[in-house]
């Protein structure tokens, strides 16, 4: 009896063994079966450096299109929006984004670099992406996480303190000192949509939005332990920078799906709604600049009156400050100037820069004018001018539809900086007003929301600021100073955001209040 229990025991035991030993095998089969199967081998299986370069530069270049193109030019008075009414066009602000999603993954491309000179390259890229991005989310909101932020995979950081706005401003500083050391001991590399991985090129946009960020300092001159005259100085001296309009941080757009221009006229119903600005035109007229020819259409009304489409008053800018129920009263007469053709008519348009050679020529002059530099004030302002001039006529077609039988040749572009030259005022704040006047013209719906940060910097240009139609409640009598914080950090990271603003704001997220760059 023992026996045969053993035996029917061993018997049950032994075609387990083989059943469980059959199903393994059935099931390492069919896995690796279905592994072949799933598997793309035109599709790489870990992310290569290139990919993630390209996101993350387009990310950084690239605009949104239609409606949403304009919202940067109707915040800086470049465009008088007819559709209805903008809260931007009235001075209204409300929160900013803080999301850093577009760069949470850059150090990947240093760490599946495969060469030492590629992780420098890479890495460069990563450090000038933060910069950036934390440069444009301290610029908008003072105090922000800084050194606690990205560090939620790494560190497990989800609710990260806020940095003080001067200690963010020296770490963007110090990374753009960072990208340009590990450029320069980079090689070309791959993913690069807009230089083509040259690093050279890369150490010119570095050091010139250092630039940049320092004249955004201003304000701050007298604090020591910023050493901005110096930081400036050196950079102008001894690092390489823009040159020309081919030096660029820009896309240029193609008739390719998703490259057109992002306000050409297919697939967007917001073309009838743009007025160009009186703030542009009026300039413009004044200085008989015919850089107007190629912003603007002439008002219709003007033509059938008789003046020509070459003659500067057929030009009728709008007060952007009207009241809305104004601005829809001149839009049904017809009487104003509408956008040049080529912003519309051509998938190609032109370049859509983020930061060009003429801006970095008046960020110079400013500094210049501001005895931060030895260069000349009236040099880089007259480089300026001409780079914009240059940059709008090599890239539209040389047609009367697009100038108005008003070219930016030559002869022309020397003859109106002798005149800009000879305008050009002596005493410093005068100058400033100018250049800074001047980097605006040359903003015509390029650089976003920089205009914007020149005014509440400096006050200049000198915008007309309406009481009567303004949406900042608050102060009605002037442009709000920055954007509250997203509603998402007062629902997960409440005690660092409340703690920011009570330091800085004494406790109200308010768009009027002074963060510490303005102070």
């Amino acid at each position: 009896m023992v026996m045969t229990t053993i035996i029917r025991k061993y018997t049950f035991m032994r075609k387990y063994t083989l059943c469980a030993i059959a199903a393994f095998a059935l099931s390492t089969a069919a896995c690796t079966k279905f592994k072949d199967i799933n598997t793309n081998p035109e599709t790489p299986e870990t992310v290569k450096p290139a990919m993630l370069a390209t996101r993350i530069i387009l990310n950084l270049t690239n605009q949104p299109s239609t409606k949403s193109f304009m919202q940067p030019y109707i915040l800086t008075k470049q465009i008088a929006w007819s559709e209805l009414a903008e809260a931007y066009q009235f001075n209204g602000l409300g929160t900013m984004s803080m999301s850093l999603t577009s760069i949470n993954d850059a150090h990947f491309m240093v760490k599946f670099a495969n060469t030492e000179q590629l992780k420098n390259s890479y890495e460069g890229l990563m450090y000038f992406a933060r910069a950036m991005k934390f440069y444009d989310i301290t610029m908008a909101l003072g105090d922000i996480p800084y050194k606690d932020a990205l560090q939620g995979e790494t560190e497990k950081v989800y609710f990260p303190r806020y940095d003080l706005q001067k200690d963010v401003f020296l770490g963007i500083l110090g990374e753009l000192e960072k990208a340009d050391n590990l450029f320069s001991k980079g090689s070309k590399f791959e993913g690069d949509p807009i230089f083509g991985g040259d690093t050279q090129k890369w150490r010119k946009v570095v050091n010139s939005f250092a630039l940049n960020v320092l004249i955004q300092l201003s304000k701050k001159e007298n604090e020591a332990d910023l050493n901005l005259k110096a930081r400036f100085e050196a950079i102008v001296k001894s690092k390489p920078i823009f040159t020309s309009n081919a030096d660029n941080l820009q896309l240029i757009r193609t008739d390719k799906s998703g490259q057109v221009y992002p306000f050409h006229k297919i697939s967007n119903s917001f073309v009838i709604y743009p007025m160009v600005s009186s703030e542009i035109i009026d300039r413009l007229q004044l200085q008989q600049d015919r850089r107007l020819f190629y912003y603007a259409n002439p008002s219709p009304i003007k033509i059938k009156e008789g003046l020509a489409a070459s003659d500067f008053q057929a030009y009728i800018g709008v007060d952007p400050s009207l009241p809305f129920s104004d601005l829809a009263a001149i839009k049904i007469s017809n009487d104003y100037a509408k956008l040049n053709d080529r912003y519309t008519e051509l998938v190609t348009g032109e370049p859509t820069q983020i930061y060009g050679y003429q801006h970095l020529c008046f960020v110079i002059a400013e500094a210049a004018a501001r005895g931060w530099t030895t260069e000349s004030a009236l040099g880089w302002y007259k480089k300026g001018i001409e780079a914009s001039m240059k940059f709008i006529a090599s890239n539209t077609p040389a047609e009367d539809i697009y100038n108005h039988g008003m070219p930016l040749d030559n002869a022309y572009i020397e003859a109106a900086l002798a005149r800009y030259e000879q305008a050009f005022p002596t005493a410093k704040e005068p100058q400033i007003d100018a250049i800074i006047t001047q980097k605006y013209l040359a903003s015509f719906l390029q650089a976003t929301i920089t205009p914007f940060y020149d005014y509440r910097r400096t006050g200049y240009p000198n915008w007309k600021i309406n009481a009567a139609s303004s949406m900042n409640a608050d102060a009605p009598d002037k442009m709000p100073l920055r954007w509250r914080y997203p509603a998402v950090e007062f629902n997960y990271n409440a005690e660092h955001v409340n703690e920011a603003i009570e330091r800085q704001y004494q406790g109200v997220d308010d768009v009027n209040k002074i963060m510490w760059l303005l102070k």
